[in-house]
């Protein structure tokens, strides 16, 4: 029986709206790099705040849980949380001090074509001929985009390519490991445990590698935090799962391809980012390449 109108109205909204909040992270990022914060500052602070929601969240998911976790998927779960949140976060926050939020979301959306590449070279699953062409258009469109930005001018937007590159390779193998597990777990119980234990490595990180006085910051940068920990961790990774829970993976995943449109604006409007016509074209060949490859079951591209 199909779902109703609303139903499904509603699953587009969730989706759309979180994909549009995902997106902003890099904004309130650059925005906190103006007021003198670092990426290991700001990474604290994020996870500070969504911490205890994620917590509440797990122990949400762990009262409707038919069983508890075993040792070993306990350990799947640090190891999952240690790349898929923490390594891709830091590496993500990293790189936005060199390059613009909308190289970094665009490379990031390659995520789902390095998921592909993965499986080919680990397990044997090689892609098929349209998702070959798929892959050479999307990293043709982010060569575009980064040939943009070095003309553009600023320096280590090499470096701050590499290590938004490494984010995205930390989330697919992510995606790659999680795959079995939350079948196991359940989705919601998997995000709020490996979010949690990112938590503490970022706050862990910071305690160990900065002084007390790196939080005497303007109160713009807690202001800003607080928003990155809420609307754009906690709140889009929920809406996103309503949105799949109302629409299917594939219809919610496409519309996720809304967050590199909407970075695009937000870095216009908010940052007064240049965007030129190699830019443009990048970014339309960059989504094109990633929706031929999301035409076959693949994960989401949109993270934490």
């Amino acid at each position: 029986m199909a779902a109703p109108p609303s139903h499904r109205l509603t699953g587009l909204f969730f989706a759309a709206a979180g994909a549009i909040l995902f997106s902003g992270k890099a904004i309130i990022v650059k925005l906190g790099f103006r007021y003198g914060a670092d990426a290991v500052t700001l990474l604290a602070l994020r996870m500070l705040v969504a911490f205890p929601l994620f917590a509440l969240m797990g122990a949400w998911a762990a009262r409707r849980a038919l069983a508890p976790l075993s040792a070993g998927d306990r350990w799947r779960v640090v190891g999952l949380g240690f790349f898929g949140y923490y390594l891709a976060s830091f590496l993500d926050f990293a790189g936005l001090a060199y390059i613009t939020a909308t190289l970094e979301r665009l490379i990031l959306y390659l995520t789902p074509t390095l998921v592909l590449l993965i499986g080919w070279l680990c397990f044997g699953r090689r892609p098929s001929r349209l998702q070959w062409i798929a892959l050479a258009v999307s990293y043709f469109g982010v060569a575009l985009a980064f040939g943009h930005d070095l003309e553009a001018g600023g320096g280590g937007i090499v470096l701050g390519g590499a290590l938004v590159f490494g984010s995205a390779l930390a989330y697919a193998l992510y995606l790659v490991g999680s795959g079995e597990l939350v079948g196991r777990v359940g989705a919601v119980r998997l995000t709020a445990y490996a979010s949690s234990v990112a938590s503490v490595l970022c706050i862990g990180q910071f305690l160990l590698l900065r002084p007390w006085s790196a939080l005497q910051l303007p109160r713009e940068v807690y202001w800003l935090s607080l928003a990155n920990g809420t609307l754009c961790t906690v709140v889009p990774v929920l809406m996103v799962m309503l949105g799949v829970a109302r629409l299917g993976s594939g219809l919610a995943s496409q519309i996720g391809m809304l967050g590199p449109v909407s970075t695009i604006v937000l870095s216009l409007l908010i940052l007064g980012e240049p965007m030129g016509p190699w830019q443009v074209a990048g970014t339309l060949l960059v989504l094109g390449g990633v929706l031929l490859v999301s035409r076959k079951p693949a994960p989401s591209p949109e993270r934490s």
